[in-house]
């Protein structure tokens, strides 16, 4: 029993368990993908094993910090953030032993006093103590869209003898009697609803308290004097004072892009035959609705030719040239290499060009679809068995009916209809019955004589009729649209954000100012001068300059899409760019090099923003990210990834600099300084990183009634605070207390935020799944694994360096 005690009273034992925590959650992330959630909870989440290892934590640290009196030692920081978590903990098992989830299905007229409640035993019913009345369900779409902007329920509420009204929507929850009743779903007619169910007043009670305390310790970590983080600031003082000179050796490479070409005779047809930049402009302001948005033509035309074509452009001509050329001149468009076809296996199987295709090489002698009678059997198949080569013939058949749409004037929506009370608007190719007579003969005849007068203005030049064709379309959008979906600043905005481009130029300037700022600093390593030092003072500025810049782009981005600009996987990269450039701004006051490699971070972040796998589309948000807790938690937890990022790149030039000899002090003195700022910036990351976790707990629990549900995402999160809890905690350990193995683990943790970040989304199942494993994500996942092989191999490396310092010290 004392040798029990002794083991669970060491950080050995820490150390130990939350290995064995975090492995143990990676396997239920992979468990659940395979056989499902109920058996991850049985065989992990909920089994008496990991419960007990959770206990076992808990006792762990309470023997800890009697042992090492660190309530006589004054360490509040330290006691305040680790008691946050016990009491977490504690609410966590009182949620699963005594709080209840289940659902009540509700139809139209009917009542109901009946709560379903499933778990691995069975389906349950529970009674509670009053009646609940669907008096009416309404579904709120987008206008123009069949995608949900709201759904709610109008309830009527029968307990102890009176009636009460009550409106539930997603985020606005009904809450009686201890049972918390939040919107979930609805039946397919639209005359049912679906609420979810939760009583769990003591769990969430002690829980909340928990995250309070948590949020306060960790503030208390940055200003309380004997905290972690401000011994390591005095510790980095300490050693600046023995330290007058900068040095530090890195070289990067900027990998330069190549760009694509052809020269077929089709395009000279195309560039014979270019719409006029002024016209086309003006044509990418023109008002139209897609996707549940208003939104300017501009928009539209790049989303179908990156969709489409893979690209920004088509040879010289922007988006908005190529879509009025297409519409003027659909029969040239059809014989022009439009179509990408990156998948080599389906360009031998069928036939066809090398990297792109026109639209007529799709279809045989005899007018057929080639690819129809394959698309009809993959269609057949779960999404989860299709193979890559199946999953690139659907991208390609879904390319080739955008092109369809188009040529049938399908898409996209200009003409809105006053009659009509869902605010749709129609492509002149739509069905236009639902119009007036007068006003679908306007359209009809309109687009035909518009794209007549552009055909005249490409012949002889004079683009003014097809100016004035344009402007009456214009003028009967804003005659014909009552619902005021007309914004014209944002339009103005989102035409102007669309042309400025901000995390294209961003990502150039971080890039060129990083490298400089990169050089000079190798420069002042060599020789101090004064010319130096005002033109990296100069490059600071352009940097915070950029940085300001982007930040106005993000803002503009919100102000056109009416939410925070954190709501997809483009987003939030454009967001970490920002915050990792910020980091390194802010940790740069304590070392120049610490910013250019921010910056440059910074900028391979935007790059990898740009690939054509990221969809850079201003989309609308499903009802449950309505919230304002999706603001704080997204921000926060997101920003994490900057100083991450920042420590991953430190941990990487620290073991590069241990390579170098031994004998060179300034070398020994640059590795222990970017030590210390490497550890100070994982302990922000990991307060951020936790905050940011326990808000998304918070607006889950004020969404859907449950604050923890173990999907991947939430999983690979915590897998992320505890790898990184693992990392800062190793000073604790002085046998295992080497910077050359803090530097090497500050790499390799930064391998578990891009599972968070990208793996959950494209490997794993769950609620923040974003699809199926495409294959340049495959590849991007590829590139990712021999990154961290690298990484590895450069530890291996560094580590025969340290050890053969050590022996000849000895």
């Amino acid at each position: 029993m004392r040798s029990i005690i002794h083991f669970l009273s060491s950080y050995f034992a820490t150390i130990f368990l939350l290995i064995i925590y975090a492995i143990g959650l990676a396997s239920a992330t992979f468990i659940e993908k395979y056989h499902g959630t109920e058996m991850a909870k049985i065989l992990v989440y909920y089994s008496p094993v990991f419960i007990f290892l959770q206990f076992s934590l808990v006792v762990n640290f309470v023997l800890i910090l009697i042992k090492r009196n660190y309530i006589g030692r004054k360490k509040w920081a330290f006691i305040v953030i680790h008691t946050a978590f016990v009491i977490i903990l504690v609410g966590a098992m009182t949620t699963h032993v005594f709080g209840r989830e289940g659902q009540v299905h509700i139809r139209e007229g009917e009542k109901t006093n009946q709560m379903m409640i499933h778990s691995s035993k069975g389906m349950f019913v529970e009674e509670l103590p009053f009646w609940l009345e669907l008096v009416q369900f309404r579904l709120i779409r987008y206008p123009g869209s069949s995608s949900p902007a709201a759904f709610e329920s109008d309830l009527r509420i029968h307990i102890d003898g009176e009636v009460r009204d009550f409106k539930i929507f997603m985020n606005n929850v009904l809450d009686l009697k201890g049972y918390r009743f939040f919107q979930a779903s609805y039946d397919e007619d639209e005359m049912g609803t679906i609420l979810s169910v939760n009583k769990d007043v003591a769990g969430r009670t002690i829980t909340y308290i928990g995250y309070t305390l948590l949020i306060i310790g960790f503030v208390m970590m940055f200003f309380v004097r004997n905290s972690r983080y401000r011994h390591l600031s005095r510790q980095l003082s300490e050693l600046r004072q023995k330290m007058k000179t900068v040095s530090a050796i890195i070289l990067f490479s900027i990998v330069s892009l190549s760009v694509f070409g052809q020269s077929t005779s089709t395009e000279n047809a195309v560039r014979q035959n270019v719409v006029s930049t002024e016209h086309a402009a003006k044509f990418g302001a023109l008002p139209i609705q897609w996707r549940g948005r208003t939104m300017p033509m501009n928009t539209f035309s790049s989303e179908i030719l990156r969709k489409v074509h893979r690209a920004e452009t088509f040879g010289e001509l922007n988006s908005d040239q190529f879509l009025l050329s297409f519409f003027a001149m659909p029969q040239m468009w059809t014989q022009v290499p439009l179509i990408a076809i990156p998948n080599k296996e389906i360009i031998r199987r069928y036939n066809l060009p090398k990297n792109h295709s026109a639209y007529i090489h799709f279809f045989d002698a005899n007018g057929h679809y080639r690819f129809l009678d394959e698309i009809q059997r993959i269609h057949t198949k779960p999404a989860n068995e299709r193979t890559a080569y199946e999953k690139e013939l659907i991208r390609i058949d879904e390319r080739v009916n955008i092109i369809h749409l188009l040529l049938n004037n399908e898409m996209p929506g200009i003409f809105p209809n006053s009659a009509n009370p869902s605010h749709d608007w129609h492509a002149p190719g739509n069905d236009l019955s639902d119009f007036r007579t007068e006003d679908s003969l306007f359209i009809t005849r309109t687009f035909t004589w518009y794209f007549n007068e552009v055909q005249h203005a490409l012949r002889n030049g004079n683009w003014s009729n097809a100016d004035n064709v344009l402007n009456l379309i214009k003028t009967y959008q804003l005659e014909n649209c009552d619902a005021n979906l007309i914004d014209i600043n944002k339009i103005q905005a989102e035409f102007l954000y669309n042309q400025i481009r901000f995390p294209a130029r961003s990502k150039v300037a971080y890039f060129i100012l990083g490298g400089l700022l990169l050089l000079v600093t190798f420069a002042r390593l060599l020789r101090e001068r004064k010319w130096l030092q005002y033109l990296s003072f100069v490059l600071v500025v352009g940097i915070i300059l950029v940085l300001l810049f982007h930040a106005f782009g993000m803002g503009m981005r919100s102000y056109i899409s009416g939410h925070s600009p954190w709501s997809n996987s483009y987003e939030t990269m454009i967001y970490v760019g920002w915050v990792t450039v910020f980091a390194g701004l802010i940790f740069g006051r304590k070392n120049m090099l610490m910013l250019a490699l921010g910056t440059l971070f910074g900028g391979v972040i935007l790059f990898v923003s740009t690939l054509n796998w990221m969809d850079p589309q201003i989309s609308t948000l499903v009802p449950v990210l309505r919230s304002p807790w999706l603001m704080w938690h997204v921000s926060v937890n997101v920003a994490a990834y900057g100083f991450f990022g920042i420590s991953f790149l430190l941990g990487i030039v620290n073991m590069i600099m241990m390579t170098f000899p031994k004998n060179n002090l300034l070398v020994q003195y640059r590795i222990k300084e970017l030590t210390i700022i490497n550890n100070m910036s994982l302990l922000v990351g990991l307060a951020l990183m936790t905050i940011g976790a326990f808000l998304g707990a918070i607006w889950a629990n004020e969404s859907w009634g449950r604050y923890w549900g173990w999907d991947p995402k939430e999983t690979w999160a915590l897998i992320t605070m505890v790898l990184y809890t693992i990392v800062t905690h190793l000073y604790l350990m002085k046998n295992r207390n080497s910077d050359w193995l803090f530097n090497l683990l500050s790499s390799l943790a930064f391998s578990s935020v891009l599972m968070t970040y990208f793996g959950v989304n494209y490997l794993l199942s769950g609620m923040h799944s974003y699809g199926s494993t495409a294959g340049n994500i495959m590849t991007i996942m590829l590139y990712i694994l021999i990154m961290f092989l690298a990484v590895g191999l450069l530890g291996v490396v560094s580590y025969v360096k340290v050890r053969k310092c050590e022996r000849i010290k000895t």
